[in-house]
């Protein structure tokens, strides 16, 4: 709540709206889906209609990035536009964001929107610092651990700072005995119902599902954690059952989506609402997936927990009917640690100092985007890892050793590293991979 008080004290009072209010804004987070899962980014065997629908109707970003390889950092980044140099949360340790972490919640908040989240959150359990309602969120309904979030089924989930029972499900380790209420349907129907609530008034909702994560524990117990009610058009499929559960949260997920963009065009805000869709990290090898069955990183190496483009270059739809160019797309790199700069504009609020995201809403109206910093990612797990964007090359960095260097545009697959040939891009990518992080109590990097 600092943050907000800090907003208060640097730009007023909140923004008095206009006739004319200011856009409302969506951010939609998959959980562990891979840049080749969707129809629009090649996916040829799960059918993806309503995202390659809103691909059509507005903007593939085919050159966007997760904050992070794995959850919680990368929400982290999300939420406060820094990468995972200079925030608080770098690895998947129970971190909770402070009182003075400025979030993009915070900032809307501030100027006059009404906020909700909905879904997993991973940034602070009850009773710390961290909880959304601490952090400028309004409402909060769905999972504060993203350990709980693994299960589809849980016993409750929270409703602001209260936990909710949900009947007909019972749970031990992890793994559900009774099996009634699928918390992704919950979500979908919290969604809809906040915006059929606020429709009338600026919002922001971030609705972030936990679809097609697995649940690990179920996986290790049954063999299979690809967690769904039904198989729907895959139930026939000769494959095996992760696969078609795979496949199956997929086709839920599209479908709600679908879902929401019909209700946004229903209720006649569909012009002054802009919708981001994205992916926490890249696919996961967990409770029987096999990426490599469906091709879900495309041509991109690695899986989650790597910081190859396979673990971090996500498939990222915009659609703002009438603003975004229909059918269009943007190949300029981008980041989650971008998307505060980018509320912030949409909002008519003044940008934070001391981001190290920049607006996107040039790219979103065609326009081109002046140079931009560096992209920067390190990971805390087994090790101190780091990667970094600049220009066509990626750098990769992992457990200390030595920078791999990559020209990601005559190789999109990271398969030749060039470190060798090329001295002074080595050298560069050196320079820069020592000065974009700052050491932290939790995170103190080698």
């Amino acid at each position: 709540m600092l943050g907000a008080l800090l907003l208060l004290a640097l730009f007023g009072s909140p923004v008095a709206q206009e006739p004319d209010q200011p856009p409302n804004l969506i951010f939609i987070l998959a959980d562990d889906l891979g840049y080749g899962d969707l129809g629009c980014f090649g996916q040829r065997t799960i059918s993806t209609p309503a995202l390659d629908r809103m691909a059509e109707q507005g903007m593939r970003l085919t050159h966007f990035y997760a904050g992070s390889t794995v959850c919680a950092p990368s929400r982290c980044t999300l939420m406060t536009g820094m990468h995972t140099g200079h925030c608080r949360v770098r690895g998947n340790g129970r971190v909770p964001l402070q009182p003075d972490d400025l979030t993009v919640a915070e900032l809307l908040q501030s100027a006059g929107y009404t906020t909700g989240l909905i879904g997993k959150w991973g940034l602070g359990l009850a009773e710390t610092t961290g909880i959304p309602n601490s952090q400028g969120f309004d409402y909060f309904f769905g999972y504060l651990s993203q350990v709980n979030a693994h299960n589809y089924y849980p016993e409750y989930l929270w409703r602001n700072q209260e936990k909710v029972l949900l009947k007909g499900n019972k749970a031990q380790g992890g793994v559900s005995s009774l099996r009634s209420q699928y918390s992704h349907d919950l979500f979908t129907e919290e969604a809809m119902t906040f915006v059929r609530k606020h429709h009338d008034e600026p919002f922001f909702l971030y609705l972030a599902y936990t679809i097609p994560h697995a649940n690990n524990e179920r996986g290790r117990k049954e063999g299979n954690g690809m967690e769904v009610p039904d198989w729907g058009p895959y139930a026939d499929r000769e494959w095996p059952e992760p696969q078609k559960g795979h496949a199956a949260m997929i086709h839920r997920l599209d479908r709600d989506v679908g879902r929401l963009l019909t209700l946004l065009q229903d209720l006649e805000i569909a012009s002054r609402t802009l919708v981001i869709f994205s992916s926490d990290n890249g696919p996961h090898k967990e409770g029987g997936a096999k990426p490599d069955f469906f091709d879900s990183n495309g041509v991109h190496k690695g899986i989650k927990r790597a910081l190859y483009d396979g673990g971090i270059r996500v498939p990222t739809l915009a659609w703002w009917p009438g603003t975004v160019k229909p059918g269009s797309v943007c190949d300029t790199p981008g980041a989650f640690w971008d998307f505060l700069p980018t509320a912030a504009e949409v909002a008519g609020v003044e940008v934070p100092e001391g981001l190290d995201g920049v607006s996107l809403l040039p790219l979103l109206r065609g326009a081109e985007l002046p140079k931009r910093p560096p992209l920067y990612w390190e990971f805390h797990e087994r090790g101190f890892h780091q990667a970094l964007r600049f220009g066509p090359w990626k750098a990769v960095r992992r457990k200390a050793g030595p920078v791999e260097i990559y020209h990601l545009i005559q190789d999109p697959g990271e398969t030749k590293n060039l470190a060798e040939g090329q001295p002074e891009i080595l050298q560069q990518a050196q320079d820069l991979l020592a000065s974009s992080r700052s050491p932290s109590e939790h995170w103190p990097g080698k």
